[in-house]
């Protein structure tokens, strides 16, 4: 390449973009690949079920922070947004495998309660751990988690499924784990070079810094469906938030949205941060991430048996792409969505928290 020629920055194209752009042309060889590339999990057809699998890495420096992230929480997040992948495609986890590149710095004593952690939500999720590998880095630690699970064909779940006039549901609550993130670096900072440092009260916060260090994947409310037998009509599991993902469904779907701030799941706690820090609760549950709750469409006739189920909420509905992606505000006013949640290879000059 000469001098005049010049390189595409990542930050041009963005996580996605990158994907999009490395996979386009992609084939299948295998008539047991069902889906690829592009959703929560691949789709392979073996035997009887159809088999999910989806890879997650975590980077330290760039996923967590181990000067406030004890290694027992960070192997259970590990396992726990892996197994929101599967979650995501109505699936129920399996098996797990374990990669980790480790620097000297780490001692026998830290690995284990870093496995000590991946064990304990191998127990929540009943999941096996079944293989892995390990090697050396020369900073830092990155862990890799390749999750596997199954589904009946008719069960599995789509991001690109939904269509005009469905229901827009999310589980949980959101903006809760990037309020316990802000809370968190705000501590960091008041501390940062301190030798009378003291462990800082966190009481009042327990719950926002629990979804932070320790999410939940759905795994009961993917249950709950079954047992209720609503599959639902698209999901996907929100770690980019809501805007981000309610545009993939849409974007992959080819339909628009119009959703209701006011029916948006939002904990006490968050909004007492929120408040804490001079920021809006509404936009942090909208961008924050790394809540990994599920977000799905429904038929609309299901609207009064999703209403009264627990930890679902009814949150607006879809239509056509033509009409756009908006939210009703509690005023009565509205504004278009954006996709403005964690976004990798960022311009260095623009990037987020």
């Amino acid at each position: 390449m000469s001098e005049k020629e010049k390189y595409t920055k990542l930050s041009a194209l963005g996580e996605f973009g990158l994907i999009e752009h490395l996979t386009q042309g992609i084939t299948h060889k295998n008539s047991s690949t069902l889906k690829g590339v592009g959703d929560d999990a691949a789709v392979l057809d073996y035997r009887e079920k159809k088999m999910l699998v989806s890879t997650d890495m975590l980077i330290q420096g760039i996923h967590f922070d181990l000067s406030y992230t004890p290694l027992k929480h960070l192997g259970y997040k590990a396992v726990a947004v892996n197994v929101s992948d599967i979650c995501a495609m109505n699936g129920i986890p399996k098996q797990i495998t374990v990669s980790l590149a480790l620097s000297n710095h780490f001692s026998v004593e830290g690995v284990e309660e870093l496995y000590a952690g991946i064990y304990a939500a191998c127990e929540q999720y009943g999941v096996d751990l079944v293989g892995g590998d390990t090697t050396s880095s020369v900073s830092g630690m990155c862990i890799s988690v390749t999750v596997i699970g199954e589904a009946e064909g008719p069960e599995i779940t789509c991001r690109n499924t939904a269509r005009p006039n469905q229901l827009i549901c999310v589980t949980g609550d959101l903006g809760a784990a990037y309020m316990g993130l802000q809370l968190l670096e705000r501590e960091k900072s008041v501390f940062a070079g301190r030798s009378d440092a003291v462990q800082p009260d966190f009481s009042g916060y327990e719950y926002i810094l629990e979804r932070q260090l320790k999410p939940a994947a759905r795994l009961d409310v993917v249950r709950l469906l079954r047992e209720k037998k609503i599959v639902p009509a698209s999901m996907i599991d929100i770690s980019d938030g809501l805007a981000s993902e309610l545009m993939h469904i849409c974007r992959q779907s080819g339909v628009g949205c119009n959703i209701y701030e006011e029916k948006i799941p939002i904990d006490y706690q968050t909004y007492k941060m929120a408040e804490e820090l001079n920021m809006n609760a509404t936009v942090c549950a909208l961008s924050g991430g790394e809540d990994y709750e599920l977000l799905f469409t429904a038929p609309l006739e299901l609207f009064e048996e999703l209403s009264v189920l627990e930890h679902i909420s009814v949150i607006g509905h879809t239509c056509k792409a033509s009409e756009g992606c908006y939210m009703t505000t509690r005023d009565g006013n509205t504004f278009e969505l954006k996709a403005q949640g964690w976004a990798n290879f960022k311009a260095p000059e623009t990037a987020e928290k």
